[in-house]
């Protein structure tokens, strides 16, 4: 049994992540400023923000992984980066993992680039362009970090959200830098499919320091 804390953990991704792994029996504290819509049996709630440091004095010690499923929007905005910062410094020199999940812009669209923001960005409204940009910093801030941290970074695929859901179909396909694409040039994922390949990296250990893709 491993012991997960989530961050943004009644959210979209959140809310899947804190549902997987509570099915596969990990120890699972879900953290969020509201209450859930509804409960699952076994998980732990912490209603505070992630903000306030005595929360993550609560939520961060001991644990084998910190995944933040947080939205950079709303009175969030511009404040993710620096939850990432001090999360990763909390956990520099211990065993536990700080993962952030992410989004897809910062994935190359061939293997010799250029990211899918470079060819994007001129054609999106300037309204979600500092969404991306949160992304493209805690990936590079992550990077960034000694080799003492142990971090990992999901890019969920090009099409993914609440507000275009994909149907679980209880597999995936991984990838690294590269935008995956499935045979008919559509990028997706459900969020419980998504969230099955998260867990599979905190149980597996596959991508240390690394970032990965899932996409069906």
């Amino acid at each position: 049994m491993a012991r997960i804390t989530v961050l943004g953990g009644t959210g979209y991704t959140g809310a899947a992540i804190v549902a997987e792994a509570a099915r596969r029996g990990h120890e699972v504290p879900s953290v969020s400023r509201s209450e859930p819509a509804e409960r699952i049996d076994g998980v732990g709630y912490v209603i505070g923000s992630v903000l306030d440091p005595s929360v993550l004095d609560a939520v961060v010690p001991d644990r084998d992984a910190v995944i933040s499923a947080l939205s950079p929007r709303g009175d969030m905005a511009g404040e993710v980066e620096g939850v990432i910062r001090e999360l990763a410094r909390r956990v520099d020199g211990t065993p536990t993992r700080v993962a952030h999940v992410g989004g897809a812009s910062s994935l190359l669209v061939a293997p010799d680039g250029p990211r899918l923001w470079d060819v994007t960005k001129d054609g999106l409204p300037d309204t979600v362009k500092p969404e991306i940009e949160t992304g493209l910093t805690i990936l590079d801030d992550l990077k960034a970090t000694p080799e003492s941290v142990d971090w990992f970074y999901v890019s969920p695929p090009e099409v993914y959200g609440a507000w275009a859901p994909a149907p679980a179909t209880g597999s995936y396909r991984l990838g690294d830098d590269v935008l995956l694409r499935a045979a008919d040039g559509t990028s997706t994922i459900s969020a419980t499919d998504l969230a099955v390949a998260i867990v599979d990296e905190v149980e597996n250990h596959a991508h240390r320091r690394r970032r990965f893709t899932a996409a069906h």
